[in-house]
């Protein structure tokens, strides 16, 4: 029997792993096994990871697995041996195992850029993966044991991109419900750009502007932490700012599994794809998720880190693997439309469309709210663990945004 072997059980490896049940079963084929390789059969809800409870972000898999006769293998993947084939992976416990492939689809996600800064490894904080983002919450959770300072009630968001602007907008909330409606969290986001919300483009920036401005957050442009302490942090600028928690949210790297594979990588260590989503100049990968340098038009725009693409990544590479294997033509993967919806904390939220970002309906800060909620809360979920509805979701064609 032939095998599509996938690594990683996020948006990409999920939809990857539906996106070629749906194609078999449409050809009623039983001669290819579907099979995830990931640590847990868990999607564990990563755009979320800035909001409180985040301990509850996992939605369980395996019975949608089971579902679609998809086979899960629990294991972290540590080498692909592209000769033979073959990944090699440690199961639970320690016990090293292999599985072999017929094509491979690596869908094993991204990384925070964990930077070589003085005291950032023992001080600082993070919302990358469930259990830092956990531990971020723990630790907000025991200032209230702390002496009233400064210090205290003061977080640094390091990094004012998509994460970090999100993270910083929900903490003054967050801060009051742990430390009481007497303390006024101070919340500082230190971003190198020259203007609030560089990052995200002149269109967005008023928004996030008057998001901050009502929130009370502050932020300190054309700077960047150079070292992290217990006590605060140092920036390049020389501005010394004490605080207790620094939350880093400061860029992403592809996984570094992708460095095994033969094939071109874009700074952040994307492999590049074809149109189908294999790996340009390898004939068993595909690659979808975070760790796919995919064109999503012909005007030169290129996937982001994000389950916006993430999903009907997955959606493709996973058709198309089943269907190069059953000898079906494969389908090439578009997705013309971007858009965002930017979470600003307790002040609402702002939608926009288009690669430039521009503010479009619903542009009431109350209504973008109520569409983030309605993003975060039920459309980034799995579907349910029902054969018909789950390979009815994984086609392709369905628009994401």
């Amino acid at each position: 029997m032939k095998q599509i072997l996938i690594i990683g059980a996020g948006f990409a490896g999920l939809w990857s792993a539906l996106g070629a049940a749906r194609l078999l079963d449409q050809h009623k084929r039983d001669d290819v096994l579907i099979t995830v390789l990931a640590p847990q059969a868990e999607l564990h809800i990563r755009p979320r990871f800035y909001e409180p409870d985040v301990h509850t972000m996992a939605a369980p898999l395996q019975a949608l697995f089971d579902a679609v006769n998809v086979r899960f293998v629990k294991g972290s993947a540590y080498h692909i041996d592209q000769a033979s084939r073959e990944v090699a992976y440690r199961q639970p416990g320690g016990i090293d195992a292999k599985l072999g492939y017929d094509r491979l689809i690596m869908a094993c996600g991204s990384l925070l850029n964990r930077p070589a800064l003085e005291g950032f490894d023992r001080h600082a904080f993070d919302v990358d993966k469930i259990e830092s983002a956990t531990r971020l919450e723990e630790h907000l959770k025991s200032l209230a044991t702390r002496p009233d300072s400064p210090a205290r009630n003061t977080v640094v968001v390091a990094g004012g991109g998509f994460t970090g602007i999100e993270t910083a907008t929900e903490l003054p909330s967050r801060l009051r419900a742990i430390l009481g409606d007497k303390v006024t969290p101070r919340i500082v986001v230190v971003d190198r750009g020259a203007k609030i919300g560089a990052a995200l483009g002149a269109g967005i920036s008023p928004a996030i502007e008057q998001a901050s401005a009502a929130l009370g957050i502050e932020w300190v442009c054309g700077a960047t932490v150079a070292s992290v302490d217990a006590g605060g942090v140092l920036l390049d600028n020389g501005e010394r700012i004490a605080t207790n928690t620094v939350v880093w949210t400061v860029g992403f790297k592809a996984n570094p599994l992708t460095e095994q594979i033969t094939g071109e990588r874009d700074r952040q260590g994307r492999l590049h794809v074809d149109g189908q989503l294999k790996v340009i100049g390898n004939p068993d990968v595909y690659a979808a998720g975070d760790v796919a340098y995919a064109a999503c038009d012909e005007v030169g725009n290129f996937a982001v880190m994000s389950c916006q693409h993430a999903i009907p990544l997955g959606r493709y590479a996973g058709n198309n693997a089943a269907a190069e294997l059953i000898g079906v033509a494969p389908m090439t993967y578009s997705q013309p439309k971007y858009v965002t919806c930017l979470d600003l904390g307790a002040w609402g939220a702002v939608y926009t469309e288009g690669w430039e970002r521009t503010v479009s309906p619903p542009t009431d800060k109350t209504e973008a709210k109520q569409l983030k909620h309605q993003i975060n809360s039920v459309w980034i979920y799995p579907p349910a663990a029902d054969r018909a509805t789950a390979l009815a979701a994984a086609d392709p064609l369905i628009p994401v945004a």
